[in-house]
């Protein structure tokens, strides 16, 4: 019988915690490992009473093991009580006995951790009270959820789509700081667009990366996330990146850090200085190198996964990218819009100039603008014109502007929510990023509201920087209407 109950699979009145962990957790087995880690109670130290309550016995619990057992140790046994019946189950620690947030939110985060650092535990549960729930233990249980989709207080954001700050300021992200649930820099946003800019770097008060990634995740608090790029990605070693990821983590908390590691292409540490040096132009195409450099990107991502990062998986310009990245188990992966749609225009226009016209010149132009822009290789810039016409073509022809001239550039957007649709990964999202200019925010907005999407509302994170989203809170309309109010409040007819 199918239950006429929208939050229960077992026909109960209420939104019971076995439909819930069934959807958090689809096609797997999660237990409760009840632990004892030596709380007291208001009504137990007569703060409020003594004795305790009716329903809590003297010792605290009827299933919770000894205190005098550390909090790792209780995790395990039970674990392995719970898989003597699930081999594979995951575990909720569960903190039973007596108010389990009745205590300094320090102790509080390092009893929690503590459960959550052994392997197979998923979730963590703590019985309490409302009268023990401070500002700063709220604040930690945010810290500790993991889900970008609840707000700093522990409620749930008032939207399922969310947004993101593209941006290393900490004067333009103040205004937006409550409104937010990520924010997203790498090396060019903190040092050419702030640290090296005494414009934005008011009085120069900021000298180092570390300076500005602190100030902003105090400012931020729980349940913000913060995406930060590593440095160096071709020449670091792994136990040098790991090292890396171990100071952002300790900057910005181990619950909101979020790495981000760049699809590396042909790139390696050998060849990365020509990126650097002369005229920075490369000597291979994009799509020219070896196997090894073209995956190290997605076996980074994957190491600082199983070390316990979250990983934002960037540089993802065309669909195509999406089904190998999702290998990675990334928690974020991206879709580029602006440059992808505008260099689609450019390429269009230099090939439509020469059909109509037959001038060879606008191939030259053509081939000359794709060298520039790394569709084609330093080494092809005296290469066979047609050649280059063919590739643009070719290219075109995927991105769906051979068909359409006027195409939106939003094909990556479907692909990328129907590809993730189909994944098993219940908690990766897309963020939507690059897209500045004055026309795809409100295209993109009114594409997430199409029947298709619907479903994949939750999955979505919109970024930009702080002075691009404001812009979209304001319209002709709102300065018509307070030319009005402020005149009839002054008194004008």
């Amino acid at each position: 019988m199918v239950s006429p109950f929208p939050y229960s699979s077992d026909n109960k009145r209420y939104h019971t915690l076995s439909y819930h962990l069934k959807r958090l957790f689809p096609g797997r087995r999660v237990g409760k490992a009840a632990v004892d880690a030596g709380f007291s109670c208001p009504n137990l130290d007569g703060t409020r009473g003594t004795g305790g309550c009716s329903y809590c016995r003297s010792g605290g619990t009827e299933f919770a093991g000894s205190s005098a057992v550390p909090v790792r140790e209780q995790v395990e046994r039970e674990l392995l009580r719970i898989r003597r019946k699930w081999p594979d189950a995951g575990a909720v620690a569960y903190f039973q006995s007596h108010t389990n947030t009745y205590a300094p939110a320090a102790q509080l985060r390092a009893l929690f951790e503590e459960a959550l650092a052994v392997p197979g535990v998923c979730g963590l549960s703590a019985a309490t009270r409302a009268d023990c729930l401070p500002p700063d233990v709220l604040d930690l249980l945010a810290d500790l959820k993991r889900d970008i989709s609840y707000d700093k207080n522990g409620l749930k954001r008032p939207q399922k789509l969310l947004f993101s700050a593209d941006s290393a300021n900490p004067y333009e992200v103040r205004p937006m700081k409550d409104l937010i649930s990520n924010l997203t820099c790498n090396p060019a946003i903190i040092y050419n667009l702030f640290i090296n800019d005494p414009k934005a770097n008011v009085g120069g008060r900021y000298k180092t990366r570390d300076e500005v990634l602190k100030d902003i995740g105090d400012m931020l608090g729980p349940g913000c996330d913060i995406s930060v790029e590593l440095n160096d990605p071709f020449r670091c070693s792994e136990s040098e990146i790991l090292e890396e990821a171990a100071r952002f983590r300790e900057l910005l908390s181990p619950y909101r850090v979020v790495i981000k590691v760049p699809h590396t292409g042909p790139v390696n540490a050998e060849n990365v200085d020509e990126l650097l040096t002369g005229d920075k132009r490369f000597s291979l195409r994009y799509d020219e190198g070896r196997t090894e450099d073209f995956y190290r990107g997605h076996n980074l991502a994957l190491m600082l996964h199983e070390h316990g990062y979250r990983v934002n998986f960037t540089l993802m310009f065309e669909p195509y990218q999406t089904a190998l990245a999702l290998q990675a188990r990334p928690y974020f992966i991206n879709s580029f819009i602006m440059f992808r749609h505008s260099q689609s225009m450019q390429l269009a226009g230099y090939m439509r100039a020469y059909e109509e016209t037959g001038d060879p010149l606008f191939i030259e132009q053509l081939r000359r603008y794709m060298v520039e822009n790394d569709y084609l290789s330093a080494r092809e810039a005296n290469g066979d014109l047609f050649a280059a016409y063919t590739r643009a073509r070719d290219i075109l022809r995927y991105r769906g502007f051979a068909d359409d001239p006027m195409a939106d550039g939003l094909d990556g957007i479907r692909h990328n929510l129907r590809c993730l649709r189909q994944a098993n990964l219940p908690d990766t999202r897309l963020i939507i990023c690059n897209m500045q200019g004055d026309n795809y925010y409100p295209y993109i907005d009114r594409l997430l509201m199409e029947p298709e999407f619907a479903d994949m509302a939750g999955r979505v994170v919109i970024t930009a920087g702080p002075e691009l989203l404001a812009r979209y809170t304001s319209n002709a309309v709102v300065m018509q209407f307070h030319r009005r109010f402020m005149n009839a409040a002054n008194g004008a007819k």
